[in-house]
């Protein structure tokens, strides 16, 4: 049976993703070694805090050459922050290289509304995806950001909410997929969506 990698880098919101997939019945490792995410089946990119501090806390931990095999081979979600490392670069705090697998930037939300946008907002699909199987246009999910990427390409774009702005909740690519919002704390529409994930691992329960 294989598992799921939830990569341990220092700088991610691990123990809430571990609990939910756990809750679903999907075997699931924490990694903090090279060695885990390259056995693993699939593999999820948590992450909090400043764009600079969580890059060079990856790159401390020994696990980015790992990580991006892993993007590249197999069933792979960043989460929040986790997200927009899969792009380019960032201009959070100053400019910062990201793990380059998605063409874009991250920037800060342009919006007359209070940052950080705290709380519940809507997701407008805008390209259907594995991800997205079973969710409806309007269902509600739970995000805690201030900045947003900003895809090069619009085709990696699947999903945006509203906040004053468009900003994108959600990108998917082959088998590289990135939310914005966190699903391990959207309830049953971010449950749901983990469990598209694992099945896309075809680890068993």
């Amino acid at each position: 049976m294989g598992y799921i990698a939830i990569v341990d880098y220092g700088a991610g919101n691990l123990m809430s993703v571990h609990n939910s997939l756990d809750f679903l019945g999907y075997e699931n490792k924490v990694a903090d070694t090279p060695a885990v995410i390259d056995g693993a089946s699939g593999v999820i990119l948590p992450g909090v805090g400043a764009f600079p501090d969580a890059m060079a806390a990856l790159h401390a931990s020994g696990l980015t050459d790992a990580v991006l095999r892993a993007a590249k081979e197999k069933p792979f979600l960043g989460i929040c922050l986790g997200m927009q490392m899969l792009f380019e670069e960032s201009d959070e705090v100053r400019l910062c290289e990201g793990l380059g697998l998605l063409p874009g930037r991250i920037e800060r939300i342009g919006t007359d509304l209070k940052l950080p946008q705290i709380g519940w907002n809507a997701l407008d699909i805008v390209r259907p995806n594995a991800m997205t199987e079973g969710v409806s246009n309007g269902d509600y999910v739970y995000f805690v950001h201030s900045f947003m990427a900003c895809p090069a390409q619009e085709d990696d774009l699947a999903a945006v909410t509203d906040y004053g702005a468009r900003v994108p909740a959600m990108v998917a690519r082959g088998n590289l997929f990135g939310c914005q919002f966190h699903p391990e704390k959207s309830g049953k529409v971010g449950l749901h969506m983990l469990q598209n994930f694992a099945k896309l691992t075809e680890v068993g329960k």
